[in-house]
């Protein structure tokens, strides 16, 4: 049986919120079909795009941007470099036009009320977001492909192979924690030094800490812009963005004019329990209000649960003196390892398993990653990650209205509290006495997703989404 392959790169991506899933996800498989058409010298006779969504893309496609996405993907754009303050113009011209321009090249008509479709009450068997695409030729013949977004970007062509890493000989292949256990003991590595040996298979070194770093500087982009942008979220709901005021009380009168100036007003705030509480939460929020504004963000594992690392990295930065290159590269090397096995033996789409997927994993993540960072045993991190997930199992994913804001946003405060708090535990804890493993709560996991309710797996067709009334206006 082969391996399932996932370098750090996979599990943090650089895109556009609001959604790794129903955004990114199907953006690259936009991406993905207009190359196949190339490929096949078709592209110049396309006379007609009809794009077809199934599942959960099309239950909270609206709210998530799926449909812009897609249009973004057909037409060229990427989302790692697209400017995000020329999506609205972008997209009205669009349907301004009713014109395509098929991979930056090829103009072709559309009239999204015929040739987008939202096809509620249908679901292909594979996974909830499935998308298909149908070119139609000028010869008279049709080219259709079918993509699944199988969370955090991740993109399944039917009858096709996924988009990890190319295959290449791991020196220390992992699919379970018991693996990496193995491998830790066996050579004495920590775990994010066994993450970079696997990496070193794709790329040197240099390079992997490059691109690591490249990361960090856009989830610190991200988290200074959300805590410096007032306003209110778009979609509808009237949802007030919270990080910037919260920002401004912390902060009081101290002035800076750059992220490593805040960083330095930040700690002159104290380090007493409530205000470490009230910072860890201003990071969270800060970054999933971006990503709630279709702003760049990094998905760590997906855009919905994208706050929880970046709130955690920056409570070790602030406030565990963690603030250099090797300690970050370890901090998140360490967390993709954990983000990969939940990937590996379960999953990360909250359309198959509901929020425990996604903040569940990201916080099983950002606890691994600060406890190897604090000195904890390889143990005591992957104890870490368990008792993390092991307090999410079962969260639904309940979007109000599709938009991932409520509970979305707050919801990665409490999974940025929790990972911080697995981690204390772990640390004080011998892992001897653990009841409970990795691999055991991972299995519990996806067991607790298949008998989950299909309402709880981001349809907004139960819980919260059915609860609280919608009809205010946006502003």
């Amino acid at each position: 049986m082969q391996r399932e392959q996932i370098s750090v790169f996979d599990i943090f991506k650089i895109g556009i919120g609001p959604s790794s899933s129903h955004t990114l996800g199907p953006w690259r498989a936009a991406q993905q079909f207009v190359q196949a058409l190339q490929q096949q010298d078709a592209l110049d006779s396309v006379v007609q795009v009809k794009i077809l969504l199934y599942g959960s893309l099309a239950k909270t496609g609206k709210g998530h941007g799926t449909d812009i996405a897609i249009l973004l993907g057909l037409c060229g754009h990427d989302p790692v470099t697209f400017a995000v303050d020329q999506l609205d113009a972008t997209i009205a011209e669009i349907h301004r036009l009713h014109q395509l321009m098929l991979g930056d090249n090829h103009e072709v008509s559309f009239f999204a009320e015929d040739d987008l479709l939202f096809l509620f009450d249908q679901s292909l068997p594979y996974h909830p977001n499935a998308v298909t695409f149908q070119a139609f030729l000028s010869t008279g013949k049709a080219v259709s492909e079918t993509y699944y977004s199988i969370g955090g970007g991740f993109v399944v062509k039917e009858g096709g192979a996924g988009n990890m890493a190319t295959e290449v000989d791991l020196p220390f292949p992992v699919d379970t924690a018991d693996e990496l256990l193995h491998w830790c003991r066996k050579t004495g590595l920590k775990i994010s030094e066994v993450v970079m040996e696997n990496e070193q298979a794709w790329r040197p070194e240099i390079n992997t800490k490059e691109g690591v770093l490249q990361i960090f500087t856009i989830i610190k982009e991200c988290i200074y812009r959300g805590c410096h942008t007032k306003g209110c979220l778009p979609g509808g709901l009237n949802v007030a963005r919270r990080a910037a005021g919260l920002n401004k009380k912390l902060i009081g009168d101290r002035s800076y004019n750059n992220f490593d100036e805040w960083l330095s007003a930040i700690r002159q705030t104290g380090n007493g329990f409530q205000n470490t509480l009230d910072w860890v939460s201003c990071f969270a929020l800060a970054v999933n209000e971006e990503n709630a504004s279709f702003g760049r963000v990094v998905t760590a594992p997906t855009n919905g649960a994208a706050g929880v690392i970046p709130a955690v990295l920056m409570y070790y930065i602030v406030f565990c003196d963690g603030f250099s290159e090797e300690r970050i590269i370890q901090f998140l090397l360490t967390a993709s390892e954990v983000g990969s096995i939940f990937k590996k033996g379960a999953t990360i789409s909250a359309a198959m398993g509901g929020c425990q997927a996604e903040i569940g994993v990201s916080s099983a993540m950002a606890a691994a990653a600060l406890t190897e960072c604090l000195g904890g045993s390889q143990r005591q991190v992957l104890m870490a990650a368990e008792i993390a997930m092991e307090h999410h199992l079962g969260l639904t994913c309940d979007p109000i209205g599709g938009l991932v804001q409520v509970p979305c946003i707050e919801r990665n405060t409490m999974g940025a509290i929790k990972a911080i708090t697995a981690s204390q535990l772990a640390l004080q804890t011998n892992p001897d006495n653990a009841k409970v493993s990795l691999d055991a709560v991972v299995k519990t996991m996806w067991q607790t997703a298949l008998d989950m309710n299909s309402k709880y797996k981001e349809t907004s067709d139960g819980g919260l989404a059915i609860n609280i009334p919608i009809s205010l206006p946006e502003c």
